[in-house]
C-alpha cells in the first residue's frame, strides 16, 4: 500500500500522484531536478567566482561536421549551471536559425549575435565589405570579452574567417592574449592557423569520414540550421 502524498510510476512509465492522476509538474521535477541553491532562472553575474577558475581557450577545427554544434553544447551546459554565455557569429547573417531561437528562450543566460552576412564566403570571392564587417565583429568581441559581463565567449567561425584572410591572424592572437581570468574562450571553424592552435589550451579536430551532404542532402532545419 502506497503512502499518502507519494508519487509513483505506473507500468507504462507515467508518473501519477497517490490519487492516480497525472502530475506533470511532479514528473518534470523528478526527471529534471533543479538545485535549490541555483534556480535555473537565475544567472550568476559574470564577475562572480565560478567553478571554471581561470578559464581556458578552446579551438574546435577540422573539416568535419560538429564544431559549432560542440560549442553550443558547451553553451547549454554553462547556462544550465548559471553561467552567462555570448556567441558571436563571424560568418553568419540575419537568417533565423534553431540555435538563435533557442537562445531567445534562454535569455539572458545565452545570447547569439550574428555579425556576418547571409551566404557562404569562398576564397577568391571575398569583398572588402567582408573584411570590414569581420574586423568590426572582432572589435565587438574584444569589447565584450573585457566587459566583465560574460563567463563564456564563443567566437563562431573565427578560425574560418582567419583562414580566408578576412581577419588578420595577428589580431586573433592578440585577442587570445587579452582573455581575462575567469572566462572560457572558444574559437570554432575549419582551418585554424598553427599559431592559434599552439596558443590554445584545448584543440579538437573534427575529421570528416562520411557525410550525407555528398549525396545531395540539403541543410535541414533543426539539424544543420
Amino acid at each position: 500500500m502506497r503512502k499518502k502524498g507519494l508519487t509513483h510510476f505506473s507500468k507504462n512509465g507515467n508518473l501519477f500522484s497517490n490519487e492516480n492522476k497525472y502530475d506533470a509538474a511532479t514528473r518534470r521535477e523528478s526527471i529534471f531536478p533543479v538545485s535549490p541553491s541555483l534556480p535555473i532562472s537565475v544567472s550568476r553575474e559574470a564577475n562572480e567566482v565560478s567553478s571554471i577558475g581561470l578559464g581556458y581557450i578552446h579551438v574546435y577545427t577540422g573539416d568535419g561536421k560538429g564544431k559549432t554544434t560542440a560549442s553550443l553544447g558547451l553553451a547549454l551546459r554553462a547556462v544550465g549551471n548559471g553561467l552567462k554565455v555570448l556567441v558571436i557569429q563571424f560568418l553568419k547573417g540575419s537568417e533565423m536559425t534553431g540555435e538563435r531561437q533557442a537562445a531567445l528562450n534562454l535569455s539572458p543566460g545565452l545570447e547569439i549575435r550574428p555579425l556576418g552576412r547571409n551566404g557562404l564566403l569562398h576564397p577568391g570571392l571575398i569583398m572588402e565589405r567582408d573584411r570590414v564587417q569581420a574586423e568590426a565583429a572582432l572589435d565587438e568581441a574584444i569589447g565584450e570579452m573585457t566587459s566583465g559581463r560574460w563567463n563564456v565567449l564563443i567566437l563562431d567561425e573565427l578560425n574560418t574567417a582567419c583562414s580566408l584572410g578576412v581577419v588578420p591572424e595577428e589580431r586573433v592572437l592578440q585577442l587570445m592574449d587579452q582573455k581575462p581570468d575567469g572566462m572560457e574562450l572558444v574559437l570554432t571553424g575549419r582551418g585554424a592557423p598553427e599559431k592559434v592552435i599552439e596558443k590554445a589550451d584545448l584543440v579538437t579536430e573534427m575529421r570528416e569520414i562520411k557525410h550525407y551532404f555528398k549525396q545531395g542532402v540539403p541543410a535541414r532545419e533543426g539539424i544543420e540550421k
